[in-house]
């Protein structure tokens, strides 16, 4: 894959992740903390031009 390409996916990604943290983590202050608790979270990325779709699920855990 060329550079540019690269790069743009990159860029995506990373805002990708900034912004969900920033989102994650608001809703569990506004939850209280919710110490102990574990959340199960769910990431799904689409490219409907080429038909794709990317999920990827886990566990975060609240705050001690």
């Amino acid at each position: 894959m060329s550079d540019d390409f690269n790069m743009s996916m990159r860029k995506f990604l990373k805002q990708v992740g900034v912004t969900s943290q920033q989102a994650i983590e608001e809703a569990v202050r506004g939850a209280g903390g919710a110490a102990g608790k574990e959340y199960a979270v769910r990431a799904v990325i689409t490219i409907e031009e080429l038909d794709m779709t990317h999920e990827v699920s886990g566990t975060i855990k609240g705050d001690s």
